[in-house]
């Protein structure tokens, strides 16, 4: 006894044969053959090897997150105190060719001769 007249439907909806109605773009794709999938197998990162290795003996999420979060720090720790050590080499080889340089600038004829006599005794005792 409905007198109405039948509602005007969208056209993305579709009335199944048991009277629901669905969206079309819902219903389940027909089927096209076997899906192909291309995997792409990568060599881990150097920062996930510890937390691999922490995984597979068992130990727990705290490693884990040590290895993931303290590895990478203690790299750039080092990398910051090999390069200060190295600064601090190249201003001492700085600072030593100037001091040389002035003491030999300054340095008068009486100081090259007592040189050239201490140069003397120490080929003659060796």
């Amino acid at each position: 006894m409905n007198h109405l007249p039948e509602p005007i439907r969208p056209p993305e909806v579709v009335q199944l044969p048991d009277g629901t109605n669905i969206y079309a773009d819902s219903l389940p794709a027909t089927y096209a053959g076997p899906q192909i999938v291309h995997q792409h197998i990568h060599q881990a990162a150097p920062d996930k090897t510890v937390q691999r290795i922490a995984l597979g003996s068992g130990v727990g999420a705290g490693a884990v997150a040590a290895g993931v979060y303290f590895g990478p720090l203690l790299v750039g720790a080092l990398t910051a105190i090999a390069a200060n050590i190295a600064m601090l080499a190249f201003l001492a080889l700085v600072l030593g060719w100037c001091v040389h340089t002035v003491v030999r600038s300054i340095g008068s004829s009486d100081a090259a001769a007592a040189v050239k006599n201490v140069r003397k005794a120490r080929r003659k005792r060796g």
